[in-house]
């Protein structure tokens, strides 16, 4: 995909498109270290990069991730995150002994959920009246 300016482009499309997600550990415990941080950006670049998507940016906190990821209209965000947390939970407790058995109840990395919020580009409010004040053509 060519990358002109802000805006990437594809053979049929052009956009420019960003999610806010967040990644919360299982139970919410405070598990990461910087080392394990600075390992799972790696790993979530590499899968970002098989998705034709880019990490813009990364960071995280003992029991939580917050990752700014632009991605093309062809990958369904939900797909993504599967694989980040897929990919990382698997790769990090292979790697890391200490996140093998983290939780008493679960060996799980990863909370079953996560958020996802759309970023960038004009405040609804302002897309809202752009589209309310078009003209239509009469008939």
């Amino acid at each position: 995909m060519a990358i002109d300016g802000e805006f990437r482009a594809g053979r049929h499309v052009v956009f420019l498109m960003h999610a806010h997600l967040v990644f919360v550990t299982k139970y919410q415990h405070p598990v990461f270290t910087d080392a394990h941080l600075t390992r799972m950006e790696e790993i979530m670049r590499e899968v970002c990069g098989d998705f034709e998507t880019d990490l813009e940016e990364f960071n995280g906190e003992a029991n939580h991730v917050h990752l700014l990821v632009s991605f093309p209209p062809k990958v369904a965000v939900s797909k993504l995150v599967n694989s980040l947390k897929g990919v990382s939970s698997r790769l990090l407790r292979k790697e890391h002994e200490e996140l093998r058995f983290a939780h008493w109840r679960d060996v799980r990395l990863w909370s079953g959920s996560y958020l996802a919020g759309s970023v960038g580009g004009a405040p609804i409010s302002v897309v809202r009246q752009y589209i309310e004040q078009l003209a239509r053509p009469a008939v």
